[in-house]
């Protein structure tokens, strides 16, 4: 067992250090590993457990979400859910960062990614905040940590694939990210009110009742994606990859027929672009499916539960210690394949300690998601640099007190089990 789990730690981080893409590094990793076990014919096992990795009914959520997101990114939803976002909070001192906080909330919610919600919104908020005088490693900081919560509020890609892997209901994961998503979004928020009032940033901007509801009424189409995806999904009528399907028959309206922002010469780049997004995860599932089944024939999730119980059996010591390991993590992996490789290891050891999975689920992805956001691979922190045309050296010192409320956001979600809970259970979700 020590030789096979050296040969597949230690190939995984040497290519990862050599900038191999992830998926080959887990793929050639796994492949390596599969080599020593010298009785099972590698080949052969590997491309099998790749294909039943991706062979999965709700996994095909995740193309059409993926391709819903683009056309919502493209279809002009942003600028209407900032002008909402504006009417409605723009007029408190700071309201900018306000409005560019509640826009990707909404926006990341709608598109389930994080990246489109940098780089839609970002594109928006940045300039203009830099107009106004707000400092601009801070309009990056905010645009990239708010992006985030998007992940976390429902419909999220990455809550799909925690739900295959961890034998979820993917409805209950919905349901429970969304008072987590909220806290995280409230949080940032608080630390946009302190640094504007301090410093000074923002006039409050002119707003009515009227101007609210008219903005709100021209934003409601694309807010209402969200009620009918999680709406038709709880009340039965399709499942979570019906739903999908739906999402994208429903973005496609919306940003060809009523916004008409996407124009059908337009659709053969999103078809591509959505199909190479989707490539790439798929490839990602897969090999992880197969690393997967490599640390479960080696007893490895088991191996590391027990050692972490010889450290503490205190459940308070060993959610800390998982925190802290993923957030080490986070620094240097993407989302995705980080759910596939630690969820088969940590799910038996805070089931041990009594937490649920679908509790678990909504702890890894708030705690990846503030990975994401930090060097040396934080894709929102890349992409939100590039759009403000800063260095990452000059933002940073400006994220530390959003990482901050993001923390504190994290132990609340780890250790208040009914934020994420109650609402699974109120819609008697949770299989009993």
């Amino acid at each position: 067992m020590e030789t096979q789990v050296l040969i597949l730690v230690v190939s995984f981080v040497l290519l990862l250090v050599i900038n191999v893409p992830i998926a080959v590094c887990i793929g050639l990793a796994t492949y390596l590993t599969f080599l020593s076990l010298g009785d099972i014919p590698s080949s052969y096992t590997v491309a099998q457990r790749i294909a039943s990795g991706i062979a999965s009914f709700p996994l095909l959520a995740i193309p059409f979400f993926i391709l819903s997101g683009i056309l919502m990114g493209e279809g002009g939803m942003a600028r209407r859910l900032m002008s909402f976002a504006k009417a409605a909070v723009g007029w408190a001192t700071g309201g900018l960062s306000y409005v560019n906080t509640l826009t990707c909330m909404m926006f990341g919610s709608i598109s389930g990614s994080a990246a489109a919600a940098v780089s839609s919104v970002g594109g928006f908020m940045i300039p203009e905040m830099n107009k106004q005088g707000y400092s601009r490693a801070f309009n990056v900081a905010v645009t990239t940590t708010a992006a985030t919560t998007g992940l976390l509020i429902p419909p999220s890609n990455v809550m799909i694939v925690y739900a295959v892997v961890s034998n979820v209901s993917v409805a209950a994961m919905f349901m429970a990210g969304i008072l987590p998503g909220i806290l995280v979004g409230l949080a940032i928020m608080l630390v946009c009110g302190v640094i504007s009032y301090v410093r000074g940033y923002g006039t409050p901007e002119k707003t009515s009742a009227s101007l609210i509801v008219k903005t709100f009424f021209d934003a409601l189409p694309s807010l209402l994606l969200i009620i009918i995806v999680i709406g038709g999904i709880l009340s039965g009528f399709f499942s979570p990859t019906e739903a999908s399907a739906i999402a994208v028959a429903y973005a496609l309206l919306l940003s060809m027929a009523l916004y008409r922002e996407v124009k059908i010469k337009d659709l053969p780049r999103i078809l591509l672009q959505g199909g190479i997004t989707t490539s790439v995860v798929m490839l990602l599932v897969g090999c992880s499916t197969a690393m997967s089944w490599i640390l479960a024939y080696e007893n490895i999730p088991q191996s590391v539960s027990a050692a972490m119980l010889t450290i503490s059996e205190n459940p308070i010591v060993i959610f800390i210690i998982i925190n802290f390991l993923l957030l080490a993590v986070g620094t240097f992996m993407d989302m995705t394949p980080a759910v596939l490789i630690f969820t088969p290891i940590f799910l038996p050891v805070v089931m041990e300690m009594g937490m649920h999975p679908i509790h678990f689920g909504i702890m890894l992805i708030a705690n990846l998601c503030i990975g994401i956001c930090t060097p040396p691979v934080g894709t929102c922190l890349f992409i939100g640099c590039g759009i403000g045309k800063i260095s990452i050296a000059k933002v940073l010192p400006s994220m530390i007190p959003f990482f901050l409320a993001m923390i504190a956001a994290l132990m609340v979600i780890t250790y208040w089990e009914p934020l994420s809970m109650w609402l699974p259970n109120l819609l008697n979700l949770i299989e009993q």
